[in-house]
C-alpha cells in the first residue's frame, strides 16, 4: 500500500472520514476538501465571494455535464441505430433527478449530507441527494480526471445500479405530468421559445416552462419537442411533482 494511501486511512486527523468516502466508492480520494464541498448544501454554506458560496452547487454544475457526457457515449455505442431524439430522451431518463436521488440513497450517501433542516423544507429535500450526485461526479473528475471518472461511472453505478434496457421501455412523460398538475392546482403553464446566449448554435432550441408566470425550469436540444420536454422535467424537479 502506497505511504500516502495508508496515511490517509489509518493516520490522518481525517482517517474517518476517509474511511467512509472508500466505503461509499470504493477508492481513496486525494483532494478531500472536493469531496467535502460536493456534500455540503447551500442552506450551511458560507459565502466566499461576491455572493457566491461554498457550498455543492459549482461541483453539481460540472458533474452534470461529465455525467451526461458519459451516459451519452453508453447510449451512443449501446443502440448504434436510433436516432437523437430517442438517445436524448434515454439519456434524460438516466439522468433525471428522481433516478439520481435513488441511486444517492441506494449508495448511501443520507449519512455524508451537510445541510441545514430548518432552512430546507420537506418539498426541497427531494433534490439533495440528486444534487450531491452530481457534484460528487465533479469531485471525482477533478480529484483524479476524466477517464477515472468514467470508469468509476461504468463499473459503479451504471453496469450495477441502472437497467437500461428497462428505463427504455418507461414512458416518462414530463410535460403530460406537468401539465396535468397545474389543471389539478389551477395553474397556468406555458412553454416559451426564448433566444439563445451569444456562442451557441442558431440549430439549438432553447425552451423556459413557467408556471402562473414563475420561470421553474429550462431545456436546450436541438429539436424543439426535446427542449421542452427537458424545461418540463426542470420544473417537475422544481416542484417536487
Amino acid at each position: 500500500m502506497p505511504i500516502t494511501r495508508f496515511y490517509k486511512l489509518y493516520l490522518s486527523p481525517n482517517r474517518k472520514y476517509v474511511k467512509s468516502l472508500k466505503n461509499l466508492l470504493g477508492f481513496v480520494p486525494g483532494n478531500l476538501s472536493l469531496y467535502r464541498l460536493a456534500f455540503r448544501h447551500k442552506s450551511v454554506a458560507q459565502n466566499v465571494k461576491k455572493g457566491v458560496k461554498n457550498s455543492n452547487e459549482r461541483l453539481e454544475f460540472l458533474g452534470d455535464a461529465v455525467l451526461g457526457s458519459v451516459v451519452a457515449e453508453v447510449l451512443f455505442k449501446l443502440y448504434p441505430f436510433e436516432d437523437e431524439g430517442f438517445l436524448t430522451e434515454l439519456r434524460s431518463k438516466i439522468v433525471n433527478r428522481g433516478n439520481l436521488n435513488q441511486l444517492a440513497r441506494k449508495l448511501g450517501f443520507e449519512q455524508l449530507i451537510q445541510y441545514d433542516n430548518r432552512m430546507v423544507n420537506s418539498t426541497r429535500q427531494g433534490s439533495l441527494l440528486g444534487d450531491a450526485f452530481e457534484a460528487l461526479i465533479g469531485a471525482i473528475y477533478l480529484d483524479k480526471g476524466y477517464d477515472f471518472t468514467k470508469n468509476f461511472l461504468l463499473s459503479h453505478i451504471i453496469k450495477p445500479h441502472i437497467d437500461i434496457h428497462k428505463l427504455e421501455q418507461t414512458e416518462t412523460n414530463f410535460k403530460s405530468k406537468l401539465i396535468e398538475w397545474c389543471q389539478r392546482h389551477g395553474k397556468d403553464i406555458t412553454f416559451e421559445l426564448i433566444e439563445n446566449q451569444d456562442g451557441e448554435s442558431n440549430k439549438l432550441f432553447t425552451v423556459q416552462a413557467s408556471v402562473d408566470g414563475e420561470i421553474m425550469g429550462q431545456g436546450k436540444e436541438f429539436n424543439k419537442k426535446n427542449a421542452e420536454k427537458l424545461a418540463a422535467e426542470k420544473a417537475c424537479e422544481a416542484l417536487s411533482i
